[in-house]
């Protein structure tokens, strides 16, 4: 399988959770998958299997400066990697955001743009939410 045929499975894996973390939050189904982690552990493998290959290819990553940095996202393994690493990642921090929302009760229709942020600009969403919680822990 080619690097440019697992990006578009990768995305076809995480973009259904996403959907239900959005849209159905305690469905039994949803619940289940954000309990054991099924979608980050299956990006977690194949996130794995293309860091290997990406040592493999190019020897042990640098992350001591800006440019050894962009030296890596010139190996396509790497890329599809870090990219892998993103998805996994946001999923997890979107998965705790509805954790840590069981015990705040934040309505829903105020959670959906904390996690579209999340999805599409990671950081942003969770500092979304943060900002969100210390409003509504102060308000109670």
């Amino acid at each position: 399988m080619t690097p440019s045929e697992v990006f578009s499975i990768v995305g076809m894996i995480a973009m259904p959770m996403w959907i239900l973390m959005i849209f159905l939050p305690k469905w039994k189904v949803t619940r289940f998958l954000i309990d054991y982690k099924v979608v980050p552990i299956a990006l977690s493998l194949i996130y794995a299997v293309y860091i290997f290959q990406a040592v493999q290819i190019g020897g042990m990553m640098d992350f001591g400066s800006l440019g050894s940095v962009m030296a890596l996202f010139t190996e396509e393994n790497a890329v599809l990697a870090g990219w892998v690493h993103y998805l996994a990642f946001d999923l997890l921090i979107g998965m705790w955001i509805l954790e840590q929302n069981k015990g705040i009760g934040i309505n829903q229709f105020i959670m959906a743009p904390c996690l579209i942020f999340t999805f599409m600009l990671g950081p942003i969403g969770f500092l979304l939410f943060m900002l969100i919680k210390t409003v509504k822990q102060k308000q109670s």
